[in-house]
């Protein structure tokens, strides 16, 4: 994703191995020798995906556990560089198809963090809230219309976001700092 740029170092730029490695050598391989240049997408991947079904964590069928009053409370960076924004919003759109919309956002919403990197960091406003919204959601019914979000230097606050429950978006209001989350408002797409 365009914006990624800033993490790529942690993961793919200037590195001796790719990222992520010892999962294959260790969990896939169980073998501290592999090598990644024997790498075969097409057998391995599958390989991979025989021995790793425990972890398969993208069933859209959430009916199970919402029925138990399960509340899962996704969100993803804009500027992930290991995770696609893309990859994120297909799962919750499936969710969305497999269940119905009602059901699927009274079990599931996904909140996307502009700026944000790898579950924190980044230019954006990265830091928020989401144990409280998920638990007045659980405890008191509340599903989430927005978290608002903050992004600090030297320890300031400078910037302040609403995150939307997708589809939705901050939009500006018009007026008012546009480093300000009061002068947003969660609002359905423009198409």
């Amino acid at each position: 994703m365009r914006g990624s740029e800033a993490g790529w170092s942690s993961y793919f730029v200037g590195q001796r191995e790719p990222a992520r490695l010892d999962f294959w050598r260790y969990w896939v391989f169980n073998d501290p020798n592999w090598d990644f240049h024997s790498f075969d997408f097409d057998r391995d991947a599958a390989y991979a995906d025989a021995q790793m079904a425990f972890l398969t964590a993208n069933d859209p069928d959430l009916s199970r556990y919402s029925g138990l009053g399960g509340k899962l409370l996704i969100y993803q960076g804009w500027a992930d560089p290991v995770v696609p924004p893309e990859d994120t919003i297909r799962y919750y759109e499936t969710v969305v198809r497999s269940m119905g919309a009602e059901q699927a956002t009274s079990a599931a919403r996904l909140f996307l963090v502009p700026g944000m990197g790898h579950c924190s960091g980044g230019p954006g406003p990265n830091a928020f809230d989401g144990l409280s919204a998920l638990d007045a959601w659980v405890t008191q019914g509340t599903s989430p219309s927005e978290i608002i979000a903050t992004h600090t230097t030297k320890g300031a606050v400078d910037r302040s976001r609403p995150l939307c429950p997708y589809p939705q978006v901050a939009r500006w209001k018009g007026s008012g700092s546009t480093d300000d989350a009061a002068n947003f408002e969660c609002v359905a797409p423009r198409r």
